[in-house]
């Protein structure tokens, strides 16, 4: 299904809101009336940040049938399994997802419960699309459980990323352009040339899904009075059919998710590619707004400073540094990609950062980040390889500060980054998700095991907020161990 008129409606013209229909306003409380009986979400999440819009959801780092147990076992409409697989190779990755798949079936059989599957991709389109829900759909057939309907959903509501007319947008300085005119679509792994979310499925998958076979449902059809419209697409939709959704707000994602629920109720299979947006919806839950500081403040140790590892290269990230550096004056220590990519220099470099940060950490936050200038293989698997071992001596370096003298925090900047550290330095394998520390866009976690148990972890996104939310989610946190003065 396709609306003409919304092809008329672009967000490069400064009416486009009050162009379309009113939302339909979807309350959270018709989404959990629905929920009751309904199947089970498990969200596969390709790196950590895509928890930064939910609180009080279980998140697992490992994926034995146990721990899926476990996380069933919790109540919630829904989990998280971290698979971290936008940092591993093609082959790499649709072997995790088998791996959760299988595991997941296996402990929801056991716990008599039905499930169904988000695979939830970065809201700037990169990671491995079509590849995991092929993978998905693939287990699900295995098990008896046909898929009929690809949901793709990638709109991240509270980061500015929304899917208008079946072009995905990208909110910036100058207001909202279509998603591939900005620095994500240039990834050296994950790089694309399409805005519209049909014409980005042919791209990535190779021509295999053809943009003509993809169903878009657009926001006249999200909106309108009654629902159903997005029901009967995937009512009608074969053999894994795409279908591409709009969504400008969090009502249009509930409005959308009132249909999903009525059409697996009815036997339509679904895998869902989605942004973490789609999540909270899907869950019932408010909009993301900011865990209060009175929470904040039993997390936080106020005998101790905080310690920031930052992997990201996106611009951004580096102009969050500047802020940071600006108001709180952090003692700073880079990791050199050179020397780690040296195996003659990388242990003793790495055993050096380690004693500067111990020793600093008495006095003062610290930053622990990678040099800034983004390091490139000749290929995208060359690339990732270059990631993977920078990734490994930041976690190593990571684990060994903790160790030695436990900080009041540990925020991680970067999806792969964030992962790392929470499986590998830390060693999370079952955490609670308590909120966002800055409404929708940085998750602030809580573990229930791991040598770090009780530390506070945030979780940050190398492409969300602005150029002062680092600085503002470090003084929320100094502020809640009382060290709110910035250092002489």
């Amino acid at each position: 299904m396709t609306a003409s008129r919304d092809q008329l409606i672009s967000p490069r013209d400064a009416n486009w809101a009050e162009a379309l229909p009113q939302a339909r306003g979807v309350t959270v409380a018709e989404i959990r009336a629905r929920l009751s009986g309904a199947r089970r979400l498990v969200v596969l999440d390709d790196d950590p940040t895509g928890t930064q819009t939910v609180r009080d959801v279980p998140v697992l780092t490992r994926w034995d049938v146990e721990d899926v147990r476990w996380a069933l076992r919790q109540g919630t409409p829904g989990f998280y399994v971290l698979t971290n697989t936008r940092s591993l190779s093609p082959a790499a990755a649709a072997e995790r997802n088998r791996d959760v798949a299988r595991a997941c079936l296996e402990a929801a059989r056991l716990e008599d419960v039905q499930l169904t599957f988000a695979s939830r991709g970065d809201s700037t389109l990169r990671g491995h699309f079509p590849l995991e829900t092929d993978v998905l759909a693939e287990v699900l057939a295995e098990h008896g459980q046909p898929t009929h309907a690809v949901l793709l959903a990638p709109a991240y509501i509270d980061a500015g990323r929304v899917t208008v007319g079946g072009v995905h947008w990208a909110a910036g300085p100058a207001g909202l352009a279509p998603i591939a005119d900005g620095e994500y679509a240039r990834d050296a792994t994950f790089g694309y040339h399409s805005s519209r979310l049909a014409e980005w499925v042919e791209e990535k998958s190779g021509g295999r899904l053809r943009a003509d076979q993809v169903a878009e449902v657009h926001l006249t059809d999200i909106r309108a009075a009654g629902g159903g419209a997005l029901r009967a697409v995937l009512s009608a939709a074969q053999d894994g059919q795409v279908v591409a959704i709009d969504a400008a707000t969090d009502d249009d994602l509930r409005s959308a998710v009132l249909d999903i629920i009525a059409a697996e109720r009815a036997g339509v299979g679904i895998v869902q590619r989605v942004g973490p947006s789609f999540v909270r919806a899907r869950l019932g839950q408010e909009d993301g707004s900011r865990i209060d500081d009175e929470r904040l403040a039993q997390l936080v140790d106020p005998d101790a400073h905080g310690l920031v590892v930052v992997g990201s290269h996106v611009g951004l990230t580096t102009r969050q540094l500047d802020v940071l550096r600006q108001r709180r004056s952090p003692t700073e220590l880079e990791l050199d990609v050179a020397k780690v990519m040296d195996p003659a220099d990388r242990a003793s470099h790495v055993e050096q950062l380690v004693r500067q940060a111990v020793t600093a950490l008495a006095d003062n936050l610290v930053v622990l980040r990678t040099s800034r200038q983004l390091v490139t293989g000749i290929d995208a698997n060359g690339s990732l390889d270059i990631a993977r071992t920078v990734s490994s001596a930041l976690v190593d370096a990571t684990a060994r500060i903790v160790g030695q003298r436990r900080p009041s925090f540990v925020l991680a900047k970067g999806g792969i980054t964030s992962s790392d550290v929470a499986t590998e330095a830390l060693r999370m394998d079952r955490a609670w998700i308590r909120g966002p520390i800055l409404d929708g866009i940085v998750s602030l976690w809580e573990a229930a095991s791991g040598f770090a148990a009780d530390l506070p972890y945030v979780v940050f996104a190398g492409n969300v907020g602005d150029d002062t939310s680092l600085a503002d989610v470090v003084e929320r946190l100094e502020e809640a161990s009382g060290r709110s003065e910035k250092p002489a």
